[in-house]
């Protein structure tokens, strides 16, 4: 039986941030309900690489049995990554699932989302670095739980579906890629996390 986690990650998408709704969201819910909860959601850098370099290098002092990790889109395809590296539980969220192809026409400079004024630049190594990140399988379909809306206006809901086939999925009939009605959705991701 899965203890409740004491460690949780958040990893925002492509052009987003920690001031991402869902991530400011999560972080005060942890803040009202859960304040002696490790809770980290990390500004992740351009490069897959270094995003995963950066998330390896702290999460190998955290507890593997004690940590969760939830995603949002490019933030999914990580989670999954950190899932299957770290075999803890993983909410994602419109997940992406094939980063590389579907990034690769961003190539070149790019505005961060929350803040229009700041720019990086999105290299071509970096779609064979999300190439090179891509877990071969699901090992343990329990260990997920995908909040999939096939009104997402970026992503295929039935590609996503079809990755995470097996695992906990709450499909959405309408809804948006950005999940706009997040909190509807937080007392499953809760439970599923078992936060209550």
């Amino acid at each position: 039986m899965r203890k409740p986690p004491t460690h949780l990650l958040y990893l925002h998408g492509f052009r987003s941030s920690p001031q991402s709704a869902k991530a400011r969201r999560m972080a005060a819910w942890v803040q009202a309900n859960r304040h002696e909860l490790h809770w980290w959601c990390p500004q992740l850098p351009p490069s897959p690489r270094e995003a995963m370099a950066m998330l390896a290098e702290t999460l190998a002092a955290w507890p593997a049995q004690r940590m969760a990790v939830i995603g949002s889109s490019l933030g999914g395809f990580y989670a999954t990554a950190v899932a299957e590296r770290h075999g803890c539980p993983a909410v994602l969220l419109n997940p992406a699932i094939d980063p590389a192809r579907d990034l690769a026409k961003y190539i070149g400079e790019q505005t961060a989302f929350h803040d229009p004024a700041e720019r990086f630049f999105f290299r071509a190594e970096f779609v064979d670095e999300l190439r090179d990140l891509t877990p071969a399988a699901i090992t343990d379909p329990q260990r997920y739980l995908a909040i999939i809306a096939k009104g997402d206006e970026v992503l295929d809901w039935r590609e996503m579906s079809a990755r995470y086939a097996g695992c906990r999925i709450k499909l959405l009939d309408g809804g948006d890629h950005a999940l706009s009605d997040f909190d509807a959705h937080l007392p499953d991701i809760l439970h599923f996390l078992q936060l209550p």
